[in-house]
């Protein structure tokens, strides 16, 4: 188990005052049965009354709006966060079991069908299809499609956008953290196993020394239901544990961006971002 503390600070600078913006945060994790909240809190410049709720996918969110001219927007939100391991265990669930269990459920029904994010390239839909026939356990079969998909796809900044699909990143073989989990959601559902998208942070070093602050960043993984939910970070190939971090879980990315607003005023926006985690214990 580890204790990590996170301080995450996001905003928008904009080229002169914006009379008013409309904003929701997720950027504070939950407590699950692998992790536990001791502390978080969010800051906003300017000061701000904010609405907390949970979303529908069970995600916190701050909403709140500034209705005074501004020129930048700056949002800081600090967690500190007991962690630990969330090993695989596969069950000994067959296909036509998972497809009962699969139709039973709206929270995996939801998690089945394809976004216009996730759609498959039409070679990872043959990927994900030849590798679920060597399988008889659907849990087994994604573990593996995760794994294949995270050996094929290059982890590179600056190929592709925030915008950009699992096909596109597909046909570059390159991407973030956010591509390799879009591509991995799009070959699972290929093949009937429901999976959603998750988002939180990740300490960088396995081996990081206690009260040494890091620069870290969000981070994205995929968890798939057989028989039970389980989770696995394609981008470096490795089981969750005591470093990931989790803040939220959606259909794709479009479900759990840290920071959405929109805003009135004609000015262009530069975002700013910096991620800090410090293991305490």
């Amino acid at each position: 188990m580890k204790r990590l503390r996170i301080e995450h600070s996001t905003g928008f600078s904009y080229q002169g005052n914006v009379s008013a913006s409309y904003n929701e945060a997720r950027m504070l994790p939950g407590s699950t049965d692998s992790q536990f909240v001791l502390n978080s809190s969010l800051e906003i410049e300017p000061s701000t009354s904010v609405n907390h709720y949970v979303d529908y996918f069970g995600t916190r969110v701050a909403s709140f709006d500034v209705l005074s001219p501004h020129a930048a927007l700056q949002i800081t939100a600090r967690s500190l966060v007991e962690v630990r391991p969330r090993p695989i265990a596969h069950t000994p669930l067959t296909w036509h079991d998972l497809g009962d269990e699969a139709a039973a459920s709206v929270a995996t029904i939801e998690q089945l069908g394809q976004t216009a994010r996730t759609r498959p390239h039409p070679e990872v839909a043959e990927l994900a299809r030849s590798i679920a026939a060597e399988h008889t356990h659907p849990g087994e079969a994604a573990h593996a499609i995760s794994i294949a998909v995270g050996d094929a796809v290059e982890y590179m900044h600056g190929v592709t956008g925030v915008h950009s699909t699992a096909s596109d990143a597909w046909i570059a073989r390159k991407g973030v953290c956010q591509d390799i989990t879009h591509i991995t959601l799009g070959a699972l559902r290929e093949v009937g196993i429901p999976a959603r998208y998750v988002s939180g942070y990740l300490h960088p070093r396995p081996d990081a020394e206690v009260g040494v602050a890091v620069t870290g960043e969000s981070h994205a993984w995929v968890e798939w239901f057989a028989g039970d939910w389980h989770g696995f970070d394609p981008t470096n190939n490795i089981e969750i544990g005591d470093r990931h971090v989790l803040v939220g879980r959606g259909r794709d990315y479009n479900d759990v961006p840290p920071l959405r607003g929109v805003y009135a005023g004609p000015f262009k926006s530069h975002l700013n971002v910096k991620v800090t985690i410090t293991r305490e214990m």
